[in-house]
């Protein structure tokens, strides 16, 4: 009679090979995931500048949802635009208008069809006085725009206006109001006198948004070269700086929604 194998309750033992694909498959899975999630859903990102203030301070460490707003094909520079648009008195990050592969946070103004003025300072939508309690209030600051917005002609805008701005303004303004054209938005940074925004270089297209911030996961304090893209030793030395030093995190920033 021929031996009977004993079952040890213990699987048998798997080729290395076989290991070997079997991690391969199970990474690939989590690296899909995360590029999915990444591309879709939520994304990290962080500010650098002051236009935001006080809404978003530098060295604010963002979730932005993506959600129904815009889908990135990994590795590409491809992208799709969904079915979510941006809503006045919205923030949003998107690409910029101006500088190829950076990405901007600012506050939205007007969606398309509204006629927008700033009077004495104060912001006039479809005529009437757009409440702004996200406002940064600052006082002795000479406006780059006096207290109007938009100047009656094009020569009037500031320096720093680009140049397909200027040629495209007169188009967009009709009986002294800026007209928001189709598919696009106007921003503006809360920190309005410190703000590059729709003024200088005018609508933010539809298909330029990625989606809107959600939450603070973290706030740091540091110089904002540190949080600009490209500059990953001054931003590990930030993050170094800051364990060493706590009290250089916002903590009460910690978990902030929007």
């Amino acid at each position: 009679m021929a031996d009977k194998k004993q079952k040890t309750g213990k699987e048998e033992e798997l080729p290395f090979e076989k290991k070997v694909v079997r991690e391969i498959k199970s990474w690939a899975w989590v690296i899909a995931a995360f590029l999915f999630i990444h591309g879709t859903i939520v994304q990290a990102r962080v500010i650098p500048s002051e236009s935001m203030v006080e809404t978003l301070l530098v060295g604010d460490h963002l979730l932005v949802s993506r959600f129904g707003y815009d889908a990135e094909v990994p590795f590409t520079s491809m992208h799709a635009t969904l079915w979510r648009n941006p809503q006045r008195g919205q923030m949003v990050v998107f690409r910029s208008v101006t500088d190829r592969g950076t990405d901007v946070v600012k506050r939205v103004i007007g969606i398309p069809g509204d006629r927008i003025e700033i009077k004495a300072g104060a912001v006039w939508l479809n005529g009437k006085p757009l409440p702004e309690p996200y406002r940064a209030t600052e006082s002795g600051v000479d406006n780059k725009f006096g207290a109007k917005f938009p100047p009656s002609s094009a020569d009037l805008l500031p320096a720093e206006a680009t140049s397909q701005w200027m040629a495209e303004f007169p188009s967009h303004v009709h009986e002294g109001k800026l007209v928001v054209p189709p598919n696009s938005y106007f921003v503006m940074g809360d920190n309005r006198n410190h703000s590059y925004d729709s003024r200088f270089w005018g609508f933010v297209p539809r298909r330029n948004i990625i989606g809107t911030p959600i939450i603070i996961y973290m706030s740091v304090e540091a110089p904002g070269e540190a949080w600009l893209p490209g500059q990953l030793q001054e931003r590990f030395l930030a993050y170094v700086n800051a364990l060493i030093h706590p009290s250089l995190v916002r903590w009460r920033r910690l978990f902030v929604t929007f």
